[in-house]
């Protein structure tokens, strides 16, 4: 039994004596030391190991929080990204105690459905051991919903997707109803946690779909054939806080140990993907709709973020009331802003942080003043940022330009407004340079998916996909005018590989802050791995660990970090991180 205690120091938990209607993965009430806490049995035998055995209490819920399959998965993400095995094992059960037994789902109906999925799911429902399937499908396509989940239903099996955002759940659930009714179950950040519970109930019943956003990936779910990640490769399928887990990692580890079928489905599956050798199915010849590249160098050299062409487009969609969606890769003014006359970075004189325009920087408020190298007042903005762009476009368009969402014919938008945008007649990408010459190491591979699921928006003959850009001839370019992820994906795995970064290698970021020990830097250095840092920033140390195999690191940690937070430290483990 393994206290619900978040430490590490109970991860290897305790013998009690049971009764007999105590099984794997039930919760029950423990004592320990002088208090009774929560905790779940993880292991049942009939020769304990001393006969002087305290009792476990009452069982807490009915239904058992994992089987085997889980179990075993949730302890090999404990131990990748270094966290209490209790602490994952807390990501299997719902908000609220569930103590009323599932009740089994409707009749299903046949399906008819003939998909290119169909014989897949077909095949893990019967029994048959089947490799992940990486399915490029368009962003927003969700016709492949009926034919993977189908046959698995019409046996009898469950079937869990897993999308990034509660609008995409809500967009696929309305599909399943379409064809599953009540066999649908879905969970949404806005899901009350009583809702919650039900559905977490409803899920111990084998022949259910449940659709959700990352936290359902850890649930039990009775007669698990098949699970799919939608658009895996993107930051919100993995986890910022610790425990830093990814869905696409998570799956795949579930599905090898519970013998179910996985299936990651986008326009752009990440290199990590592509590179574990999947079975590769095409929906359509083209990920995503045709792009047409605009290249600034080409254009009339004149102000604005906007080129000729991108206007001449705006102007015809809007003249016929269509929708247009201006797309910049982030928030704000602009990513940074540079002195006129000598043309330093502008820097926040006391965290370092590049700030806009404004006078006081955005993070510490501290009174920014003019260039530090020469004195000047004067600063140029770098980069389009959403209100920027929406400031020139309200100059030229007036009202009819706005922030997304909002009902205007002009959206202003960057990446986190793509979930709820449905299709529009035009979208522009206004910096595309911004974001594939991006400073961390996976720039350009994030470049393409968000790109492609830009130009996913658009649908009809006469919709069009607009990217500025002054490197016409990138990869990411050539790619995105091809519609083909797969050579760009397999030309940067061995860019990867020759500059030994995942998934060639291993990463693992250690980040302090507060007391900082005196001997954290020798202890990590002892661990094994190469050692980068530490760099400090704002008070935090940040160690990168980097190495082919970082399993004997990721278990010396485990001690360490239990030692450094009992001393008044906030550790922070980022495994696998998406920035260094």
């Amino acid at each position: 039994m393994i206290p619900a205690v978040p430490t590490f120091s109970v991860d290897e938990g305790f013998w009690y004596s049971a009764t007999e209607d105590t099984g794997l993965g039930s919760m029950v009430r423990v004592p320990l030391g002088g208090r009774r806490v929560r905790g779940y049995v993880v292991e049942l035998s009939d020769r304990p190991p001393r006969s002087n055995l305290r009792s476990l209490g009452p069982k807490v819920m009915n239904p058992p929080v994992f089987d085997r399959g889980l179990l075993d998965a949730l302890i090999w993400a404990a131990y990748r990204y270094v966290a209490p095995v209790a602490v994952l094992l807390d990501r299997a059960t719902p908000p609220n105690l569930a103590n009323r037994l599932p009740t089994p789902p409707p009749q299903p109906k046949p399906i008819a459905a003939e998909h290119a999925l169909t014989e897949y799911s077909a095949a893990v429902a019967s029994g048959r051991r089947r490799p992940p399937v990486a399915f490029i499908a368009r962003s927003g396509d969700a016709g492949w919903v009926a034919g993977a989940a189908g046959p698995a239903l019409e046996a009898g099996c469950s079937v869990l997707i897993v999308a990034a955002t509660g609008a995409e759940v809500e967009g696929l659930a309305t599909i399943a109803r379409r064809h599953f009714a009540d066999q649908a179950v879905v969970v949404t950040p806005e899901t009350s946690a009583a809702e919650t519970t039900t559905a977490w109930i409803r899920s111990q019943a084998s022949g259910h779909l449940l659709i959700g956003t990352p936290r359902v990936a850890a649930w039990p779910i009775a007669g698990l054939a098949v699970a799919v990640a939608v658009e895996e490769g993107r930051r919100a399928m993995k986890e910022r806080q610790t425990p830093t887990i990814s869905v696409r990692d998570f799956l795949r580890t579930r599905s090898s140990l519970s013998a179910s079928g996985l299936v990651f489905v986008g326009p752009t599956p990440s290199l990590e993907t592509i590179a574990s050798g999947p079975t590769v199915i095409r929906s359509r010849p083209r990920a995503w709709p045709p792009v047409e590249i605009v290249d600034r160098n080409r254009e009339p050299d004149m102000p604005g973020l906007l080129g000729v062409t991108a206007q001449a487009a705006i102007r015809a969609v809007t003249g016929r009331a269509g929708r247009v969606f201006v797309f910049a890769h982030r928030r704000g003014y602009a990513p940074a802003a540079r002195c006129q006359r000598c043309r330093t970075l502008r820097r926040c004189p006391n965290c370092g942080a590049r700030p806009e325009t404004a006078p006081n920087c955005p993070r510490c408020d501290a009174v920014l003043g003019p260039c530090a190298s020469c004195g000047h007042t004067t600063f140029i903005p770098l980069g389009a940022g959403v209100g920027r762009v929406l400031e020139e476009l309200g100059r030229r368009y007036g009202p009819i330009a706005a922030a997304a969402p909002a009902a205007a014919q002009i959206q202003v938008g960057s990446e986190a407004d793509l979930a709820e945008l449905g299709f529009v007649d035009l979208t522009v990408a206004v910096d595309a340079d911004g974001l594939v010459f991006g400073t961390n190491y996976r720039s350009a591979e994030e470049a393409l998916r968000i790109l492609a699921r830009l130009a996913g928006r658009v649908a009809g003959r006469s919709s069009r996909a607009l990217v500025q850009t002054s490197m016409p001839d990138h990869p990411v370019m050539r790619a995105l005018m091809a519609g083909d992820p797969l050579p760009f994906a397999h030309d940067e795995i061995e860019t990867r590989r020759r500059l030994q970064f995942p998934p060639a290698s291993q990463l693992l970021v250690v980040e302090l802050r507060g007391p900082i020990p005196l001997e954290a830097d020798r202890h990590l250095q002892a661990l094994g791995s190469t050692v980068m840092g530490p760099a400090i920033r704002q008070g935090k140390h940040r160690w990168l660990l980097q190495g082919t195999d970082l399993g004997p690191t990721r278990k010396g940690l485990r001690p360490l970090v239990q030692r450094w937070r009992d001393g008044g430290t906030t550790v922070r483990i980022d495994s696998d991180p998406l920035d260094l």
